[in-house]
């Protein structure tokens, strides 16, 4: 089975074919970096020198795909440059494979190169002035250090600042990564807040006019109709009231959570009142103390929807309102009788069920719905409780 050997990079087929000819060119001028009669010269002559430097090329194809055996394979080429003449070329592209082993190398090739051409470069200084006590063997040192050291530690530095710029990008990525979750789940949260609130304001109202304008339809007394279009006026004017509300808060940039205008719990007799104008039976039970603006709302919201449920599907009977504020919790409790209604009803789409519960769950509550039986017999109850944690116990309202 053949081995496919890896392609080389482009700049690395550039760099290999300038250096080649770089050093063909020295060649073919005579220039040589030692004279054929120095001692350390065992194969003099012009034509030994093209050997290491063909090595040399023909490594520097592999500087990027394999830089480690390409590093060996150069260094053996470069102790073969040294009993020649030499050819400075050769040494310059020895240069670059070790800062390319350093640069493209596995993460134990980068650190350990370094480390291993530094105490070359120590041993090279000091082992040869121990042994000539001779200036001059000092250089061997400096050489080694120049052609080995110096690109290693070239090479390393540019690796850790490319690593660490990496790593830089990857962070900012995983930071627009999650600035984009998070944009995407507020953009939800909001479009979820806007339904509850659009909802809980209008569903009341709304099945008001339904309820009553069936009922003047299926009517022919005219006092009777009279007073079914007089509800129908005053829930169009409130629902009218409320998107406004609901409009000013979509269009306030101010970056209030609630405008000011927000319902609170002392407007539960309004509600309680405009319950019995649509023909509840509605008895309200109210003590609290001071409570913060979101439990307050999310309060009000759950006993609005409640008393809209009331109003299209209890049957017929009293509708008990009650709130209860102890040990740090506000519990909310509406109960209407369960069964089928006499009269027009309007139909429900189970999404005020889904906001009550909503609600309590972004405040930590609990909310709980369904039939249950009572000495009055079986009734609807809704409870829901809220942790309201920071209130301030005050005067009952």
């Amino acid at each position: 089975m053949a081995v496919r050997l890896p392609r080389p990079h482009r700049f690395d087929l550039c760099v290999a074919l300038g250096g080649l000819l770089g050093g063909l060119l020295l060649w073919g001028l005579g220039l040589a970096t030692r004279p054929h009669t120095e001692v350390y010269v065992l194969l003099p002559g012009r034509w030994p020198v093209l050997l290491p430097l063909l090595v040399m090329s023909g490594c520097e194809l592999l500087r990027r795909t394999a830089p480690r055996a390409a590093l060996l394979t150069g260094t053996a080429a470069i102790v073969l440059d040294v009993v020649t003449q030499g050819n400075l070329v050769t040494v310059l592209m020895y240069t670059d494979l070790m800062y390319a082993a350093v640069l493209y190398g596995p993460p134990a090739s980068a650190h350990r190169i370094p480390r291993i051409t530094g105490l070359l470069s120590v041993a090279g200084t000091v082992v040869p002035f121990a042994l000539w006590r001779e200036p001059e063997a000092l250089l061997i040192g400096v050489v080694t250090g120049v052609v080995a050291f110096a690109p290693a530690a070239t090479g390393l530095i540019v690796r850790n600042h490319r690593d660490a710029a990496e790593a830089a990008r990857l962070r900012a990525e995983q930071t627009a990564l999650l600035a984009e979750m998070d944009r995407t789940q507020a953009v939800t949260a909001e479009r979820a807040r806007m339904a509850r609130e659009l909802h809980d304001m209008v569903a009341n109202h709304l099945s008001a006019i339904a309820i009553h304008s069936t009922a003047a339809l299926s009517l022919e007394d005219p006092k009777t109709s009279q007073q079914a279009m007089v509800v129908i006026r005053e829930n169009s004017v409130a629902g009218l009231s409320e998107m406004r509300r609901l409009i000013g808060i979509l269009r306030d940039s101010s970056g209030d959570v609630e405008p000011a205008a927000a319902p609170t719990l002392d407007s539960l007799g309004s509600l309680v009142e405009g319950a019995r104008t649509n023909g509840l039976d509605v008895t309200l039970d109210v003590a609290h103390g001071t409570v913060p603006a979101p439990f307050e709302l999310a309060a009000y919201r759950i006993v609005q929807e409640s008393l809209t449920n009331a109003l299209k599907h209890a049957g017929p009977g009293r509708v008990a309102v009650s709130l209860d504020q102890r040990d740090g919790l506000l519990t909310v409790t509406v109960t209407s009788p369960y069964g089928d209604r006499d009269g027009p009803s309007a139909p429900g789409s189970g999404a005020g069920l889904v906001g009550m519960r909503e609600r309590a769950a972004l405040l930590d509550g609990t909310f709980e719905a369904g039939p249950e039986d009572s000495p009055a017999g079986k009734i609807w109850a809704v409870h829901a409780t809220l942790p309201v944690h920071d209130t301030v116990e005050g005067d009952t309202a």
